[in-house]
């Protein structure tokens, strides 16, 4: 062969080669992206189940981060970081820690850089490690760790259908401290304080005596705090973080108002990473107009980002954003009452506000309180969602603070029409009573990682949340569907979805005897269906509009059987 050809014929065959390899790898890549979305389950934020983490108190995954910034100073019990980090998170996501606890969305505290120093206001020495001081809205702090890991934690978390959810901040700075200047006084005001006795003395006000509030009334344009500029330059970013101001003012025609500065940063954790959603804090303090404005930059911030990563789009679900109004009761519907003036806070801005009515149910049957929230989430607040707990990090108020009813707890917020928010350490009966601790600190221990191997009780426990969140995340009804009471000794009822939502319906009972169950399911599922148990992984035939599941199990969840 000549010699001339033959060197032709090898380069077309290297070249053969390679195309086909890198169409294989192209492959590869989309099928592994198309693999997680066709194994997601059909969701909704109207049926989350979403687990809420102090980033501080959850995992340690790495210690060589602990202490930033000298903040070496003797704290009160739990006022000062405990070591908790992104890394220690995502290491619990790749490990499948969420998913078998049926976790759909993990809500993290705010990991933006935190005040230096510390306070002591009356509580004992208090170092920022809740994440609600902010110092620098750009800035991660280094004590959660790095944007890489953020970015790593993310993309773990999606890979596993998971979404992520951050904490705004908007209303206020980190207090003052001996490192922490006050911000300048077009930006913040530092008097009165809130007394809470109407709209005016809840919104123009301080939350707490040194906690600086955002003049986010204000659409005077004014300038970067002198603290920030030093910071930026000192950290070789003033130039680029202008450019972004500038180009975000110019595309929105905001002025340059602080509370627009802050909506551009927060919009960046959206564009830069891809986080699916804001639990916005201290709602009701701030003028409902912002959470309108910050849910349009939100919405456009994710609009961007998934035009830029197609092949990470988990869904077509819209940015989610969940308020905190404290005290809020889902039976209120639509509206807050400040005594001289009521707000729709749904009004084109949250999806959600956060329940404060579930945890305070001690004496209410099941039914009452599944029968009431199904009345007002498919007639006032159809459309919109609530976010229901039974313990959080400042209710000083929880459903079961001596820890002593676990299996209930799960029952009564999992079961519960709307989306769950499960308390890091809810599932392993995390004690929420620390001794020589003051104020909500005692509700704020490292999360009780050695009980699962130490205490078998606490393994049972455990067992019992991930069957439960794991029903509710592959069944979209149990939050989002119609509730139906079937039998009320024993106790069943069941789910079905209406409307816009993917076809499904379930059915469960509760404070069941153990052994032999005989359940009506006739306006659920026909004669002939296979039904399976998703508790106890029994299944049964349908016959004369009856199942029998026989397990040691009070409890069934029942759903057809894909065998």
């Amino acid at each position: 062969m000549n010699m001339k050809l033959f060197k032709i014929l090898c380069a077309c065959c290297i070249i053969l080669l390679f195309s086909q390899c890198t169409d294989t790898k192209e492959k590869e890549i989309k099928t592994e992206a198309e693999v997680v979305r066709e194994e997601l389950q059909p969701f909704s934020w109207k049926a989350a189940n979403i687990y809420f983490l102090l980033t501080d108190r959850f995992n340690n995954g790495d210690p060589s981060n602990d202490v930033n910034f000298d903040r070496t100073n003797e704290t009160a019990v739990l006022r000062g970081f405990k070591g908790g980090d992104l890394k220690g998170v995502t290491q619990k996501i790749n490990e499948g820690y969420f998913t078998d606890l049926g976790i759909n969305a993990i809500w993290m505290t705010p990991v933006v850089e935190q005040i230096h120093g510390g306070t002591d206001e009356g509580t004992g020495y208090t170092y920022g490690y809740h994440g609600y001081w902010t110092k620098d809205w750009t800035a991660l702090d280094p004590n959660f760790g790095t944007r890489t890991d953020l970015e790593e934690l993310v993309e773990a978390a999606h890979s596993k259908g998971i979404r992520i959810l951050l904490d705004a901040v908007i209303n206020h700075t980190g207090p003052v401290t001996g490192m922490d200047t006050v911000w300048p006084e077009e930006w913040v005001r530092t008097s009165p304080k809130c007394e809470f006795k109407d709209y005016e003395s809840t919104v123009t006000c301080t939350l707490v005596e040194n906690l600086p509030d955002i003049r986010t009334e204000s659409n005077e344009a004014v300038e970067l705090p002198p603290q920030l500029v030093e910071k930026w330059k000192a950290e070789g970013r003033y130039d680029e973080e202008m450019a972004e101001l500038d180009a975000f003012f110019e595309k929105t025609g905001h002025p340059r108002a602080p509370r627009f500065y802050i909506m551009k940063w927060l919009s960046d954790y959206i564009t830069d990473f891809g986080i699916d959603g804001y639990r916005v804090d201290t709602v009701k303090h701030t003028e409902e107009y912002v959470w309108q404005e910050l849910r349009k930059v939100c919405d456009q911030a994710f609009s961007e980002w998934k035009a830029t990563n197609p092949k990470k789009v988990l869904d077509d679900a819209s940015f989610y954003m969940v308020g905190e109004i404290y005290y809020y009761n889902v039976q209120s519907g639509r509206l807050y009452d400040f005594g001289d003036r009521k707000v729709d806070y749904f009004d084109e801005n949250f999806d959600a506000l956060i329940n404060f009515d579930l945890r305070s149910g001690a004496d209410r049957s099941y039914e009452e309180i599944f029968s009431s929230y199904d009345a007002i989430l498919h007639n006032e607040l159809e459309g919109f969602g609530t976010l229901n707990y039974l313990s959080s990090h400042d209710d000083g108020n929880p459903f079961d603070k001596e820890r002593i009813k676990p299996y209930e707890t799960a029952n009564r917020l999992l079961l519960a029409p709307g989306a769950s928010q499960v308390y890091y350490g809810d599932e392993l009966a995390r004690t929420l009573i620390v001794e020589g601790t003051n104020g909500d600190a005692t509700l704020r221990s490292f999360m009780n990682w050695e009980d699962i191997d130490s205490n078998a009780e606490t393994g049972r426990i455990l067992e019992h949340w991930q069957k439960l969140g794991r029903f509710r995340r592959d069944h979209i009804a149990v939050g989002a569907g119609d509730h139906t009471m079937l039998s009320d000794t024993p106790y069943t009822f069941m789910r079905r979805t209406h409307h816009d939502l993917p076809e499904d319906i379930i059915v469960i009972g509760l404070e069941m005897e153990a052994g032999v169950k005989t359940i009506k399911v006739a306006d659920a599922f026909a004669d002939g269906t296979m039904i399976r148990d998703a508790y106890s992984g029994v299944s049964s035939e349908v016959k004369n509009g009856q199942v029998m599941i026989d397990s040691d199990y009070d409890i069934v969840l029942l759903e057809k059987s894909e065998e």
